[in-house]
């Protein structure tokens, strides 16, 4: 029913939307009379604003055509790889006619970049995909809106995210480089850990940046949610139906306005105040700000409806039995041993201001992957860097990527046997 009543209010909106965006026009627009009365700036901008707080946001595109490798600007096209009900795998073919750009493309390593399933959409990580781009050939996961999936195509639950993992994996080949950001580091490292107990080829490297491998570790808010509530009170108060104007009619989600919601509520203060800075730059005529908050909420505020199963059984196996961790996981009958992994080397990263995943969560996956030796396990700290700014923003490009660069380059070749005896390395990014 809630979903039902949200549904109603935002077709109330829509047309209030519309009308504030147009307003906003007609006191801002260089003809219009109404551009020359008294206060006009300050109309136009408050209308601006209500427009941009009852408009709906779709899912946004990752724009990326174009990319820069070894000083030569080369043409970008997002290619779909694989298609599966709840998942794309993209690819962003990098094309050239420049002789020297083309050989060391085709050189450079190939990543695997596993994006979040946790309320917003791939594209939140477009700028990790951007820097990775320079050096690597890349494909991310792109999640489906499970409101978009119809109900035919069945439940998906943590189960099956790992055996999507694996399969992107195998589809990449062993030279394949895996990256997750986020709630992914969970499953990725599952999947991995069933490859390599399986005997299978295990990807060079895994970096796992800012999740949630052993949450018991400097819990946030977040965790404590998770903690504090029952499985069964999540299942009652927050997963619903999607309504009937949703190819996924009739699905039980855990819908992204809800989530949003959650979002918000963690910060309302910071988005009170970015709403008001925004205000004003309309008023001051600042359009760089004005676009770089517009392009910021446009990302921030498109969500997705999660699939009810995978949304309880990572609630369940991740944040209240902590499985991983405690070696009681278990996925379609196989125990999930990460001190199977042996040939992977392993990175975990981590913001000094994270209030997502707090500190030691990422690093714990060191504990358990024992089977890695020390040589081929790194973990940084980057000082200043929040959530977000781990995989996007300016502390990404300057300070976590060069570390995550290096360490792909190094171990693209090298075999354990050459760096089994090296120290381990604690790096920090200030």
């Amino acid at each position: 029913m809630l979903y039902q009543l949200y549904e109603t209010q935002r077709a109330l909106m829509a047309p209030f939307s519309e009308f504030a965006s147009a307003t906003a026009k007609l006191y801002s627009h260089p003809l219009s009379p109404f551009a020359q009365v008294p206060m006009a700036d300050r109309w136009s901008a408050g209308f601006d604003l209500m427009h941009r707080l009852a408009k709906e946001y779709e899912k946004p595109e990752f724009k990326i055509t174009a990319a820069t490798v070894g000083g030569v600007e080369i043409a970008v096209q997002e290619q779909v790889a694989i298609v599966k009900p709840f998942c794309r795998l993209l690819r962003f073919k990098r094309f050239t006619d420049n002789p020297v750009a083309l050989t060391q493309m085709k050189s450079q390593p190939t990543v695997l970049v596993v994006a979040p399933l946790s309320g917003h959409h791939s594209t939140l990580l477009r700028d990790t995909v951007k820097a990775l781009l320079r050096d690597h050939k890349v494909f991310i996961t792109d999640w489906t809106d499970a409101r978009m999936v119809p109900a035919k195509a069945g439940p998906f639950h943590l189960d099956d995210y790992v055996e999507y993992v694996q399969e992107f994996i195998r589809h990449i080949g062993p030279e394949a480089h895996v990256i997750s950001v986020c709630q992914p580091t969970v499953p990725v490292l599952a999947a991995v850990s069933l490859m390599a107990s399986r005997g299978e080829a295990t990807p060079r490297t895994m970096v796992m940046m800012g999740g949630p491998i052993d949450a018991r570790k400097s819990p946030t808010a977040v965790n404590n949610l998770a903690v504090n509530k029952s499985h069964a009170w999540f299942e009652a108060n927050v997963i619903q139906r999607v309504p009937a104007n949703f190819p996924g009619a009739g699905r039980r989600v855990y819908p992204g306005f809800l989530q949003h919601t959650g979002f918000v509520a963690m910060n309302p203060d910071r988005h009170v105040s970015s709403h008001y800075d925004y205000f004003q730059d309309l008023i001051r005529g600042d359009g760089d700000s004005a676009e770089a908050h517009r392009q910021f909420y446009d990302e921030y505020n498109a969500v997705l409806d999660m699939p009810a199963e995978y949304y309880l059984d990572t609630i369940k196996t991740v944040f209240q039995d902590f499985a991983l961790v405690n070696g009681t996981w278990v996925v379609r009958g196989e125990p999930v041993r990460p001190q199977d992994i042996i040939t992977t080397a392993l990175l975990t990263i981590e913001g000094e201001l994270d209030d997502i995943s707090g500190a030691g969560q990422t690093h714990a996956a060191h504990e358990l992957c024992e089977g890695i030796p020390r040589g081929r396990a790194f973990h940084y700290d980057a000082l200043g860097a929040g959530h977000y700014g781990i995989f996007s923003g300016r502390r990404w490009r300057e300070k976590v990527y060069p570390e995550v660069r290096g360490f792909i380059s190094r171990f693209g070749n090298e075999t354990v046997a050459q760096n089994a005896a090296a120290p381990m390395k604690r790096a920090r990014a200030r």
